[in-house]
């Protein structure tokens, strides 16, 4: 079967329209880089916001929130494509992790920090690249690319090691 043969899938309608705004080579080194740490930032970031206390008595004091939007944002990632969708769990497992223990071994306050700093260093990335691109990050036109980049960016991870999405 040739890749004309394959049906459009909504996953590669998604990917077509976020590659038109990524065809310069920088730009989309820049986002191979740029998308996975502003991801770890914002789980890190939303992992330091301490649980309410009428909710933790099962709970942990910290990185309920994480928890919460990762899996959101799997459900999302896993209904566009199955092997995407558990690329990103095992990414954002390893992103929870590493969060717990900058946390666990830093303290809250030093991971805030740490997330802030990332997390404006990886967009200052990817505005540059959007620049030498010459066009509007995507997101610009719909908000849903912010959800898009990541897989996009495991997509491209998977076609260089020969693994289909």
């Amino acid at each position: 079967m040739s890749a004309l043969d394959k049906p459009f899938r909504p996953v590669d309608r998604w990917f077509e329209a976020y590659a038109a705004d990524h065809q310069h080579p920088a730009n989309q080194s820049l986002h191979v880089f740029c998308v996975p740490a502003i991801v770890w930032s914002i789980l890190a970031l939303l992992y330091v916001i301490p649980t309410p206390q009428f909710w933790r008595d099962p709970l942990p004091s910290e990185g309920v929130f994480a928890a919460v939007a990762a899996a959101m944002a799997l459900f999302f990632w896993l209904r566009l494509s199955w092997t995407l969708g558990i690329g990103s769990l095992l990414l954002t497992a390893v992103s929870l992790w590493l969060a717990a223990t900058l946390a666990g071994a830093f303290g809250s306050m030093s991971l805030l920090w740490i997330a802030i700093a990332v997390f404006v260093i990886a967009w200052v990335g990817q505005f540059i690249g959007h620049h030498i691109e010459g066009r509007r990050p995507s997101f610009f036109t719909d908000l849903v690319y912010l959800l898009i980049g990541p897989p996009w960016v495991l997509a491209k991870v998977y076609r260089k090691v020969g693994l289909s999405y």
